[in-house]
């Protein structure tokens, strides 16, 4: 069994502009965040992971920033959120508490505002040049993108400056101009800021879009493929050969793996989007049960899955046989970029029990992301008064287009996804004074869907959280157990059985999760058989190992012995 801390922990995400403003600017802030530390220990999660809090021009319209993803200083706390004086306490409350705290990490890219891009511009000689890439246009006037590389969903790669008459690389929006990682400098700096923030206490890093961070140096277009009107002129839909996953990318995840091990204790998660095998390539080599990568890869795969036994089965062995002990799954269902679960699951809060079981009895880590306990859903915003940048570039397109982006799990508007957390049914959901304005709207359902009603609640989403976090947390086998799928002729056709278990201990947990509609009724095939926890009942007990499951009920039984 692992002594890694974070092989065991669990992750919550924060937005921390939607999560507690307490000035009445309408932006959460943090001594929002401090304010709320108890209620995330009792909670039961232990590693805060914070979208990130760098200067970034968000003084400007709302269009042209986003929202901390376009980092203009990365060794700061924007003005909004705070300074590093209230950071530092921030760290210091957590750490006093137990908890541990990731920062969210923008490798990629910066904002055009950054003083680097700011040199780079300025002219074709200046230092700071190939710190980002430029590259001279084609077509007799050199106006036309130097390939035909697209960025992701919003067209075109490259934007033309006419001060110094080339093209810049972007994969994201065009304020968010792409760093050159062949150059030493680069490499040197960034690494030399995490060093920073580690100096500073920080117990590890989310990597954001780390598999854009090579490119292909000969800048060679992209091959063909299947033609969609939503990519860009060119109508194709990006291969990954030029742009993505690159062998570079890899090697630097490496360099950076070394960096935080310098400190000891550390972690590094990675949003790598693509086939659970690209997202494996990321933990690097493994020898003598480690690997010598990043320590954990979001496992997308979750994000849109039904739950019908067909459906999750798939998932959790795809996950099983791509991370593979010593490896493990990091399991999201919700975050800043997609729907809110509880939106895929028709707002039905069985469903999200069910689910918020299974997240926290697979083998892996869990990611919360804020809101979910209390079942916090989408609300529909007008796309036209959107605080996100990139809804601006979609609300253009042509609605084939736009029917495409919502076919593959994707937001339009992703405001819908980063509401104020609602605390209460007091003005504001008690994210903001009674006379703030949050900066963005508080979903209208927040007086029946907010903590202080579910917390006098038993029976609500946000128990069931509880209950299954401290059964975790107090649980070697579901914190560090391996993994069987279990098919057995007393099992219906619509419950999904697996065990958690350690080698050479005679206690296990079986989890059953009835995916349907209809009650079922069956015996348990084991020796012994103690209900541990379910997620519609606070007191279930089994008779001569017999159980009744109610319709989209999931429990935990420990057992002993093989099924027989």
């Amino acid at each position: 069994m692992s002594d890694l801390w974070w092989e065991k922990t669990v992750i919550y995400q924060i937005y921390p502009r939607s999560f507690m403003d307490t000035t009445g600017s309408g932006t959460g802030d943090i001594a929002g965040i401090i304010s709320k530390l108890d209620y995330l220990k009792e909670l039961g999660i232990e590693t805060i992971w914070l979208s990130p809090m760098y200067p970034s021009p968000t003084d400007k319209p709302y269009h042209l920033h986003d929202c901390g993803y376009d980092i203009s200083n990365y060794r700061d706390i924007n003005t909004e959120y705070g300074d590093l004086e209230q950071f530092d306490q921030l760290v210091a409350e957590i750490h006093q508490r137990g908890l541990r705290i990731v920062m969210d990490l923008v490798l990629n890219h910066t904002s055009a505002e950054h003083p680097w891009f700011v040199e780079s511009r300025s002219s074709r000689d200046n230092p700071k040049r190939d710190w980002y890439i430029w590259k001279d246009g084609r077509g007799k006037n050199g106006k036309k993108p130097p390939n035909n590389w697209t960025a992701m969903i919003t067209g075109d790669a490259w934007k033309y400056d006419e001060h110094t008459q080339q093209f810049f690389y972007h994969e994201f929006l065009d304020f968010q101009p792409d760093l050159n990682y062949r150059n030493p400098e680069v490499q040197e700096e960034m690494l030399n800021t995490i060093r920073f923030w580690l100096n500073r206490g920080v117990d590890g890093f989310r990597l954001d879009i780390i598999h854009a961070l090579f490119e292909d140096e000969q800048c060679r277009d992209e091959p063909f493929a299947i033609p969609l009107p939503f990519t860009s002129k060119y109508g194709l839909i990006k291969k990954t050969e030029r742009q993505l996953h690159l062998p570079e990318t890899i090697d630097f995840c490496k360099r950076i793996r070394e960096t935080v091990d310098e400190f000891g204790g550390k972690f590094l998660v990675g949003e790598v989007h693509g086939p659970a095998e690209d997202q494996r390539k990321y933990f690097g080599d493994v020898a003598n049960g480690k690997s010598d990568g990043l320590n954990l890869v979001f496992y997308f795969n979750s994000l849109n899955t039904l739950l019908n036994v067909k459906k999750v089965k798939s998932l959790i062995k795809t996950a099983e046989s791509s991370f593979a002990d010593p490896l493990l799954p990091t399991w999201v269902f919700s975050n800043h970029d997609f729907p809110r679960r509880i939106f895929r699951l028709k707002n039905d809060i069985k469903k999200a029990k069910l689910n918020a079981a299974l997240q926290l009895s697979l083998r892996g880590v869990p990611c919360i992301y804020y809101g979910e306990e209390i079942g916090m859903s989408n609300p529909t915003l007008d796309p036209k008064t959107s605080k996100d940048a990139l809804s601006h570039h979609l609300r253009l397109l042509p609605a084939v287009s736009r029917n495409l982006i919502r076919h593959f799990g994707l937001l339009l508007n992703r405001d819908e996804a980063r509401t104020p957390m609602q605390w209460s049914s007091t003005e504001n959901a008690g994210f903001s004074p009674p006379e703030g304005l949050p900066w963005l709207p508080v979903n209208d359902n927040f007086k029946r869907c907010n903590v202080e009603q579910q917390e006098k609640n038993p029976g609500s989403l946000l128990h069931c959280y509880k209950r299954f976090l401290k059964l975790r947390n107090n649980s070697p086998v579901l914190q560090s157990g391996a993994l069987k799928i279990i098919e057995h002729p007393n099992f219906p056709s619509s419950v999904l059985a697996y065990e958690r278990y350690l080698v050479d201990a005679p206690a296990k947990c079986l989890v059953l999760l009835n995916l349907s509609n209809r009650a079922e009724h069956f015996s348990v095939p084991y020796q012994n058989g103690e209900i541990l926890a379910s997620t519609l009942s606070q007191s279930k007990v089994m008779v001569a190992n017999k159980i009744a499951l109610e319709a989209w009920e999931a429990v935990i039984i420990e057992v002993e012995g093989i099924a027989s």
